[in-house]
């Protein structure tokens, strides 16, 4: 009987809730395609990885910090006579040394251009071995035989129009080298992206290794024993110099790196499904607020007739489980539509996905169905308890719900708590000396400061509305003047209507507060520190000497700067501990006209004679001062014991790491294993046209594609865009959930106009025209629309200052508020109620009158 009930009414009312139905679709498409995106990307490296895995690789061994080893100009080897070695282990069948680095970017001399990614996926250069875990096999040419000839991918060859015989250029830190394609490889699995080369092995390690090694042996058992036999007894005869590891976990290895890079697309996208899920919860509330409004009197009845409230409640909410399941269901097909999507857009920065290989799993249904339905019932529950509420009498004699002056001063004090509450862990998050403190503070007060106005909302309705409609019945009369009553009628209805589109101008606002900060504070930044005219960056590859030799015969360059950075280098303590700091080793020009850091204490000039400056912070969290002594840690046994001799201001380019002179790190680390140059700076002489030497040094550099040529205005801009890039994405999805927020809008006033329909009647029965009607409905849309703009606008501004000001000592030293970015938001805010109202107002101006009037 609840069933029949249920399944009756809500096919009675299915076009009220078709809107509430899209919501909960795309909240649960969102999810459903994220969650497939990425299993299809692991799917296909896992399969890659399997299929390139030997039973057991021995590896160089691990160094103190795995981001050191990646820095190095000669990257880490094995020895050859390992190979022997591995291949006399017990059940080794064949052992293979392999080459392969991804410190080399390839160029192609006759347009001058990059040839294979240059975003997302790697270039890798190796030598050719017929080993079984190689993921090529030869479909054109040969083999390489010889110093100049090389074999290239065919994905590669074909996006960069390549064929056999052509040249191909390979630069990397040991120097620039010439080949001849002789041969094109077919991967023997999806290719994710990545460009592959092959030279012959004695070739690739003097070019990719600079010495007769290897980059690790692999072994392929002959069956008799398993990885992890293999592995103990590779370990008793090898012992534990090298890192050994079975084809399992060179895969866990593998995917985890994967899953690193494609964790931050996938989370920030979960969490934009789930502020529209929220959005969409608002719509569900008030679709079914107004559907138990509009049904009050069939309540009653049901009531009446001895139904009791545990029924009434399980009816809307069975009905809520219906639009729930409904909803899941069509969001999850949609996915499939978003994950193709997300795959195609992927595969233009340079990871090549097939939408064929399409992923789901048992997740992506448990995942959908728990976000729809849930979400849904709990929306629901309000209403439904609302619903069980109302007596049978109060319902027979009236359409409407009173409002409880009790659940009002109960919300009241709530949402002031919650405000308060969230305010001050605001202010707390703002005056915090440690970001990480700070940023604790600020994700609480975020989320109490949005709780607080969404129970807030319909007590501030009446006021604000009463405001923000003040000079409607002015400018527009009648209908102005009914607009305005009618936004203010139901303060519950137009603050939770409000609340969806809230939320997602507030992110908007705080978003753009972020990235204009970030933009002032790195030009401020960039003004007042850097002295150097020009910089140079190489990109994915490293810069060949030749380039420096190149840059300095430039007419107009007085001079150039490089800097070679370790990261996380770890430093000992006087009372003994370690700590991880960035490093970076400068040359004696690095700190004076070229660039001019903020110095707390000590001078930056004693660096020159073998002292580390260190950042303010740095030296706050472990209690250091200028000419405490510290060892540094430089990673594969090297150390050196230096004094601290200059303290590095907070909040500047150069506050939060380490520095150490060239020379200094000279007499501890060798050549080999010093990080190759990946950008450097070069300085006008006096006198010199910058912008005309800008033009000459971009000229001299023309036959170095990969290279990035700025003057300080071009850096400028390229840290904007980069920022920008990020703010895009944001806006992006924040998309959606504006998205949702409309819908909101026009269901509430589509819902509104059908609860309205004999008012309606009767108003135009007195005079009022079908223009006046419409017009009533638009600038009621309009007036809920800057409400929840108004509201959004004042959380946005506080959630941005606060993220200002908690990373203010982390480059975000300067506060800049959009005011074109809030001005445009409100505008749309009015653009967005009037596009809402469009068809809510057209299907009330065609009411026919007497119908209308006498609708029961």
């Amino acid at each position: 009987m609840l069933l029949r009930t249920s399944l009756r009414s809500f096919l009675a009312h299915k076009g009220r809730m078709a809107l509430s139905l899209v919501a909960v679709v795309l909240s649960v498409a969102f999810v459903s395609g994220t969650l497939v995106f990425s299993g299809t990307a692991t799917g296909t490296f896992d399969k890659l990885f399997s299929a390139t895995a030997s039973e057991l690789s021995v590896q160089p061994p691990k160094p103190a910090d795995d981001e050191m080893q990646q820095a190095a100009v000669k990257p880490p080897t094995v020895p050859v006579e390992l190979e022997q070695r591995v291949a006399a282990l017990p059940g080794v069948k064949r052992a293979v040394g392999q080459v392969m680095v991804e410190n080399a970017v390839l160029i192609n001399p006759a347009t001058n251009k990059l040839v294979g990614p240059t975003t997302g996926a790697p270039t890798l250069l190796g030598n050719w071995t017929d080993a079984p875990s190689n993921p090529v096999k030869l479909t054109s040419g040969r083999t390489p035989r010889g110093p100049t000839e090389l074999v290239l991918d065919a994905d590669t060859v074909k996006k960069a129009k390549l064929a056999l015989g052509d040249t191909l250029r390979v630069e990397n830190p040991l120097g620039r080298h010439d080949f001849t394609i002789v041969g094109i490889a077919t991967f023997t699995t999806t290719n994710p992206g990545a460009a592959l080369g092959f030279l012959d092995t004695p070739t690739a390690q003097l070019t990719l290794l600079g010495e007769q090694a290897f980059s690790t042996v692999d072994a392929y058992g002959d069956g008799s024993r398993g990885g992890d036999r293999l592995k103990a007894d590779a370990l008793a005869e090898l012992g534990g110099g090298y890192q050994l590891k079975t084809a399992a976990e060179q895969k866990a290895d593998r995917s985890e790196q994967i899953g690193k890079g494609l964790g931050f697309l996938k989370y920030a996208m979960l969490g934009f499904a789930f502020v529209s899920a929220i959005v969409g919860a608002f719509l569900i509330v008030n679709t079914f607020s107004m559907l138990v409004a509009q049904r009050t009197r069939e309540i009653g009845l049901l009531r009446a007739i001895g139904g009791s409230r545990r029924q009434v409640n399980r009816s809307v909410l069975v009905e809520a489980l219906i639009l729930g399941v409904l909803g899941s269901t069509l969001g999850i097909a949609a996915g499939l539509g978003v994950a193709v999507g997300l795959i195609r857009l992927m595969t233009a920065i340079g990871m090549d996905l097939k939408a064929a290989d399409l992923r789901i799993g048992p997740d992506v249904f448990v995942a959908g169905y728990a976000l729809g339905i849930v979400v849904t019932l709990v929306a629901a529950w309000f209403p439904a308890r609302r619903a069980s509420r109302i007596s049978p009498m109060a319902a027979l004699r009236d359409h409407g719900t009173p409002a409880e002056a009790r659940a009002d001063r109960v919300r009241t004090v709530l949402g002031l708590l919650l405000t308060a509450g969230g305010g001050a862990l605001l202010a707390l998050g703002a005056g915090a000396e440690k970001a990480a403190t700070g940023g604790r503070y600020l994700g609480l007060g975020v989320v109490l400061t949005l709780i607080g106005f969404v129970v807030l909302g319909p007590l501030l309705a009446s006021a604000v509305v009463r405001v923000l409609g003040a000079l409607l019945p002015a400018l527009f009369g009648p209908s102005g003047k009914l607009a305005q009553r009618n936004a203010m009628r139901n303060p519950r209805r137009t603050g939770a209507t409000a609340a969806a589109l809230m939320i997602g101008l507030a992110l908007v606002i705080a978003s753009a507060v972020f990235s204009s900060s970030a933009v002032t504070s790195t030009s401020a930044q960039i003004d007042k520190s850097v002295g150097a005219d020009y910089i140079v960056s190489g990109g994915r590859g490293a810069i060949a000497p030749e380039v420096m030799t190149a840059v300095e015969k430039t007419p107009g360059i007085d001079h150039i700067t490089v800097q070679r950075a370790f990261f996380a280098a770890r430093i000992q303590l006087p009372d003994g501990q370690r700590a991880k700091t960035e490093l970076t080793a400068v040359p004696p020009s690095f700190f004076g006209t070229d660039f001019r850091p903020t110095v707390d204490a000590g001078a930056v000039d004693s660096l020159q004679r073998g002292s580390l400056g260190i950042g303010a912070a740095f030296a706050k969290d472990h209690g250091l001062k200028v000419g405490d002594r510290v060892t540094v840690e430089y990673g594969q046994g090297r150390t050196q014991a230096l004094p601290v001799g200059a303290v590095l201001g907070k909040g500047g380019l150069f506050g939060p790491g380490a520095f150490v002179a060239m020379d200094t790190m000279a007499q501890a680390v060798p050549a080999t294993e010093q990080p190759p140059v990946w950008t450097f700076f070069a300085k006008a002489a006096q006198g010199a046209d910058v912008g005309r030497t800008l033009t000459a040094l971009e000229d001299g550099l023309k036959e170095y594609p990969q290279l990035t040529v700025k003057d300080r205005a071009g850096y400028k801009e390229l840290a904007q865009s980069q920022i920008n890039t990020l703010l895009y994405l944001i806006y992006g999805l924040v998309a959606l959930s504006i998205t949702v927020a409309v819908l909101g809008v026009v269901n509430t006033l589509a819902l509104s106009v059908v609860e309205r329909t004999r008012e309606i009647g009767l108003l135009r029965a007195i005079g009022l025209s079908r223009r006046q009607l419409r017009r009533m409905i638009r600038l009621e849309s309009v007036v809920i629309a800057v409400f929840g703009a108004v509201l959004g606008t004042g959380l946005g501004l506080a959630w941005g200052v606060t993220v200002q000001r908690v990373l203010r000592d982390q480059g975000l030293g300067t506060l800049s508020v959009p005011t074109v970015t809030v001005a445009v938001t409100l505008v749309a805010s009015v653009l967005i109620g009037l596009l809402a109202a469009l068809v809510p107002a057209f299907r009330a101006g065609r009411m026919n009158v007497l119908a209308a009037i006498a609708t029961d």
